[in-house]
């Protein structure tokens, strides 16, 4: 029998088998084990609406939930955190049941997760992990340095130092490289990065790879908020700063689909890519529509694929798990310390893609399809 399938019939067991009595019933936490579902609400927090992996997280979560007959409160904050507090609070207040939040910052909402826990409302970090706070009860997320293990293979890939099955490649450079991460607030952000330079250092040590900028620190090669412009910027001050002698950047090593479609933007700009010259190895994450169309047509190299309706079915699973007074299923529970406790965690593998593997891998899934890719634009 499928988990779901499980879960439903675990939460009918217990209804018929309960009684509201010791509890507080629907609304605000408490043994919720006996109401149904159309008596309980979920809020779900997503960080904005700018990105298209967020639009289809929110989406997915809140289809899930409501096919299983929940109520969901879905709210966005636009990147901006004091929106998304008030947004937390109010969930709280009107009587939440069960928190998924994808945190803008995962040290912003600390009171609000004391006021959870007062309420004994449940918390499941959704992605992003919530630093700082003891009131975090489950983690879903993918294997984040696994992620960054995954952009810097296809990056070594992409310049011939390595094969796809992680044999020897057959270049021997030096390449001239540049490395971009996540938003420093973003727990994320530092696992990819991680992950991404334990893979490189090698490489940059025997000299394959030359990061001609100098800047090899997260603090130096972070972009705040994820900001595809300011990705943009930061490229386009490398261009100038380090490759103005006639080198050539040939590797990026980007963390994220929207950042590598600022730095593309950049590269193009400089004359890259143009009069069917080759454009430098460029990675990235979440095949967001608009980069699989790049790596279709050439131009961007890779991306790294987290299926979001795994991630959503695992959300509504810790979800149901908590109103039926159980432990949500962990698969791991030592790696994720969030400064105050290791939260246990469900962690969803993750797929590298490059242009052969669109159609097995997002076509035939159903994740988009041929039109969409070809287009570049999602149509809903």
């Amino acid at each position: 029998m499928s988990k779901r399938f499980l879960a439903v019939l675990g939460a009918t067991v217990l209804a018929l088998g309960l009684t509201a009595c010791g509890g507080e019933g629907a609304g605000g936490g408490g043994d919720t084990s006996a109401d149904k579902p159309a008596d309980l609400t979920i809020g779900v927090a997503m960080p904005t609406q700018t990105s298209e992996r967020w639009i289809a997280d929110g989406n997915s979560v809140k289809q899930k939930l409501e096919a299983k007959g929940y109520k969901v409160d879905l709210q966005y904050a636009g990147d901006d955190i004091p929106t998304q507090s008030q947004q937390v609070d109010q969930m709280i207040t009107q009587g939440a049941d069960v928190l998924i939040i994808a945190a803008i910052d995962g040290t912003a909402l600390s009171g609000q997760l004391q006021a959870a826990a007062d309420a004994k409302i449940p918390v499941i970090a959704y992605d992003r992990l919530i630093r700082e706070s003891p009131n975090v009860d489950f983690y879903v997320s993918f294997d984040n340095y696994k992620v960054g293990v995954a952009q810097a293979t296809a990056l070594l890939v992409g310049l011939g130092l390595q094969n796809k099955d992680g044999s020897k490649g057959t270049a021997k450079g030096p390449f001239n490289i540049e490395l971009f991460a996540g938003s420093l607030d973003d727990n994320n952000a530092h696992f990819f990065f991680d992950g991404a330079m334990d893979t490189l250092k090698p490489f940059i040590d025997d000299k394959s790879l030359r990061v001609k900028s100098g800047q090899t620190s997260i603090e130096q090669v972070a972009i705040l908020r994820w900001q595809q412009e300011t990705a943009q910027k930061r490229m386009e001050d490398l261009l100038t700063s380090s490759y103005n002698d006639g080198t050539r950047v040939q590797g990026v090593l980007s963390p994220y689909d929207g950042l590598s479609r600022g730095i593309i933007t950049a590269l193009q700009n400089a004359g890259y890519g143009g009069s069917g010259a080759k454009m430098p190895v460029v990675t990235g994450q979440d095949a967001e529509i608009a980069s699989v169309k790049l790596i279709n047509d050439g131009v961007q190299h890779s991306t790294i694929f987290k299926d979001t309706r795994l991630l959503a079915e695992q959300a509504v699973l810790a979800a149901e798990a908590f109103l039926q007074e159980k432990e949500p299923q962990a698969n791991d529970t030592k790696t994720y310390d969030n400064g105050v406790k290791v939260v246990p965690s469900n962690l969803l593998p993750v797929q590298t893609v490059y242009k052969d593997d669109i159609k097995p891998v997002l076509v035939d899934s159903g994740y988009w399809t041929a039109d969409e890719v070809a287009s570049g634009q999602a149509k809903g």
